[in-house]
This record gives structure tokens, C-alpha cells and sequence, in this order.
């Protein structure tokens, strides 16, 4: 097994930090984040195509590899990659190789703010097992069972909202962009994106696209309840799993 000193210890880690009890981290899972110059800064480019990122995006992942050096990840994002319904972490199964790669590379640059997550980023040593992890992320189906929004009267506003301002950009069912590393959104919890919408537009979220923050900085909050309330409601069939009879 590559680097198994630090899946072991990424292992304890992740399981004192997402078990039930809630006990202080050991000392080097609390490594502190380098801070790289995000969008509050002058000059900020969304996405540049520099560094690791580049190097593991030219790379062929392999998917029997990435699942080996995910079990770091599967304390806190489920085996299933189903993330939790509370959106305390994100439903990563489905999600485009390419958006993981550049997340999981701005978290380790300190480009987007994930303190509990950067320790577990850099347990992957290197492009390839970038490439790998990503690589098999992709092919789990997406869960049916995603923590939802409120529904209602929301679900109307909503989809008038993301037929206006998202779908350009994430599809009609939420199933995004590889080649432009817009995410999918289908699958994904209620909590969790509104969370990070509500980052977005209030210039929280360092490594945000601006064009994204533009649509969204006008919104009030109601709205972007309404608008992550039907993201949390769509589903991309290409990708889903088929519910449970």
C-alpha cells in the first residue's frame, strides 16, 4: 500500500474527528492550511490551470487504486461516497473527476478554507493518487436518499430561480460540466449547498467562481433557500442509483 503511515494515521484522524464522540484531534490532524491567494485578492483567476491540478487532470486515474486510498475519506463521506443528509460533509459519488481533482487541489493550495478536510487532502501524496481517488468517485452511483430542502411553496420559486440564473451552467438536472468544472449538483444535500451558496454570495468561499457570485450576491436569503431547496430535489439519471423498492 502507498504511503501507509499516512492512511493510518489519516484513518485515526478521520474517525476521532467524524465518530459520534467528540474528542480533541491528535496534534498532526490539525495541521494548519497554507493560505493561497483566493478571490479577495487582486488579480484573482478562477481555475487557473497551474500545479498538481494540472498534472493529475493530464493523468489516467485508475479507479481500483482510488478506492484503496479513499477509505481515508469513507469515515466522514460514507463508503457509499453519500456524504451526511445534515450537510456536514458533501455527497461526493458521481461528482466529475475534474471537479474533485480542483477541489481537493485548492484545499491543499489553501485556496478554499477546509480546515478539517485539509489534513485528510494531504494524505494524498501525489497527481496520481489525485487522478486515482477521483477517478473512482465518479463511477459510484449517485444516492436517492440526499437530505432535501423544506419543498412547498420553496420548490416553485426555486426552479424559476435555477431556470433563470443555473442552468446554463449545471444542466437541467443538475449534472454540470466536466470540461468546464461546474459540478453536479444532483444528489447533493440541501444543507450542504446552502451552506455554501450563502459563503458564495457573501464572498466567503475564496476559491468561488465570480461569475457564479454575481448571480448570486443579489439573491436574498430566501431565495437562495428556494434555489438549493430544488437543487436538493433534482436528479441527473445517467448517474443516479435507482431507489430502493
Amino acid at each position: 500500500m502507498r504511503n501507509g503511515g499516512n492512511r493510518q494515521m489519516g484513518r485515526l484522524a478521520a474517525a476521532v474527528l467524524c465518530g459520534s464522540i467528540a474528542l480533541a484531534a491528535p496534534a498532526w490532524a490539525q495541521d494548519v492550511a497554507p493560505k493561497a491567494k483566493g478571490i479577495e485578492s487582486e488579480g484573482y483567476q478562477w481555475n487557473k490551470m497551474e500545479g498538481e491540478k494540472v498534472e493529475a487532470l493530464d493523468l489516467k486515474g485508475d479507479p481500483k487504486r482510488g478506492e484503496e486510498a479513499y477509505e481515508v475519506c469513507s469515515a466522514c463521506h460514507l463508503p457509499s461516497g453519500a456524504g451526511r443528509p445534515d450537510g456536514t460533509f458533501p455527497q461526493l459519488a458521481g461528482q466529475h473527476k475534474s471537479v474533485l481533482i480542483k477541489q481537493i487541489a485548492d484545499i491543499r493550495a489553501g485556496r478554499r478554507d477546509n480546515p478539517i478536510m485539509y489534513p485528510f487532502a494531504k494524505t494524498l501524496t501525489d497527481p496520481q493518487e489525485l487522478a486515482d481517488v477521483a477517478a473512482y468517485l465518479e463511477t459510484l452511483p449517485i444516492p436517492p436518499n440526499n437530505g432535501k430542502g423544506p419543498g412547498g411553496a420553496h420548490l416553485k420559486e426555486g426552479k424559476e430561480l435555477y431556470d433563470r440564473d443555473c442552468v446554463k451552467c449545471h444542466g437541467a438536472n443538475g449534472e454540470g460540466s466536466e470540461k468546464d468544472f461546474y459540478p453536479v449538483l444532483a444528489g447533493q444535500h440541501y444543507q450542504y449547498l446552502l451552506r455554501q451558496i450563502r459563503e458564495i454570495a457573501h464572498g466567503k468561499r475564496r476559491n468561488a467562481n465570480p461569475d457564479m457570485v454575481k448571480v448570486v450576491k443579489g439573491y436574498t436569503d430566501e431565495q437562495l433557500q428556494a434555489v438549493t431547496d430544488y437543487m436538493s430535489n433534482i436528479s441527473w439519471p445517467k448517474r443516479s442509483a435507482k431507489p430502493a423498492k
